[in-house]
C-alpha cells in the first residue's frame, strides 16, 4: 500500500508540474499602461500560411505589415519587439516566450485570412482575455475606416499566443487572400502601409488617448480630412 501511494503521489506531482509549465500566470492588465508592443508577424519560413493566386503568401505580407507597424509605433515613441523580422519559422511556444518575457507590454499578431469561398472578405480581430477586448475593438474600428471595408467582427479565440499571454494580446486578420479584391490589395505596398497605420493608430490611442496619432504624409494625403470644429488643433503626437 505505501508503495502504491508513493507512485500515485509521484504521478500527481508530474501532472501538476506539466500543468504549471503550460498554464499562463495570472494575466496583468497593461492595456492602459504598456510601454512595449510585441509585434508578431504570423507564419514564416517553412510555414507559408494562406496562399492563393490573387496574393503573395501570407507569411510575406504579414511580415511586411508587421515591419511597417513596428516602424510606426517606434516613431510614436513606443518600444517594440518583433517575434520575427525575416522569413524564418518561429514555433508558437517560442512566440509565447517572447511576448511573456517583456515587461509592461501588449501583443499584436498580424495575419491574413483564407476561405474556400472566394466571395468571403473583410477584417476580423481576435482576443482571449477580457483585458484585451478594448484593444481588439479599437483596432477593428480603425480598420473599418478603410474605404469599402467589410466588418467581420471582433471575436474571442483560444489561439495559443492569446490564451497563454501574460498581458493583453490580440490577433488581427487583415483581409482574405482567397478573395480577388483583397488578395490584389495585399500586393500593394501603399495598402499594406494603410493597414499598418490603422493598427498603429489604434494602439497609440489605446495608450495615450484619441487624437495623438498622426498618420504618415502619404497616408494622410490619401484620406479625406475632417471639417474644422473650431476647437483648435488636436494634441501633438508623442513623436510623429
Amino acid at each position: 500500500m505505501p508503495r502504491l501511494i508513493s507512485r500515485t503521489l509521484a504521478i500527481g506531482l508530474l501532472a501538476l508540474l506539466a500543468a504549471c509549465a503550460t498554464a499562463p500566470k495570472v494575466a496583468k492588465n497593461t492595456s492602459k499602461t504598456f510601454t512595449t508592443v510585441v509585434v508578431d508577424a504570423g507564419h514564416g519560413g517553412k510555414d507559408n500560411g494562406a496562399y492563393r493566386r490573387y496574393g503573395p503568401p501570407e507569411k510575406v505580407v504579414a511580415l511586411d505589415v508587421a515591419q511597417r507597424l513596428d516602424r510606426n509605433l517606434r516613431e510614436s515613441e513606443l518600444k517594440t519587439v518583433m517575434t520575427r523580422s525575416t522569413d524564418v519559422f518561429i514555433p508558437l511556444d517560442q512566440r509565447v516566450a517572447i511576448e511573456n518575457s517583456q515587461k509592461n507590454a501588449i501583443f499584436v499578431s498580424i495575419h491574413f485570412n483564407d476561405s474556400r469561398r472566394r466571395g468571403v472578405h473583410g477584417f476580423e480581430t481576435y482576443y482571449h482575455s477580457g483585458d484585451s477586448s478594448e484593444l481588439a475593438n479599437r483596432i477593428q474600428s480603425k480598420l473599418m475606416t478603410i474605404p469599402h471595408s467589410m466588418n467581420r467582427g471582433v471575436h474571442t479565440a483560444n489561439f495559443r499566443v492569446l490564451r497563454l499571454a501574460y498581458y493583453p494580446a490580440v490577433l488581427v486578420e487583415c483581409g482574405f487572400l482567397s478573395n480577388r479584391s483583397e488578395g490584389n490589395q495585399a500586393r500593394d505596398a501603399e495598402y499594406r502601409e494603410l493597414l499598418s497605420e490603422r493598427i498603429a493608430e489604434a494602439i497609440v490611442e489605446q495608450r495615450y488617448g484619441p487624437g495623438v496619432y498622426h498618420a504618415s504624409p502619404q497616408v494622410a494625403a490619401a484620406q479625406p480630412q475632417p471639417a474644422s470644429t473650431g476647437q483648435g488643433p488636436a494634441p501633438a503626437a508623442p513623436h510623429h
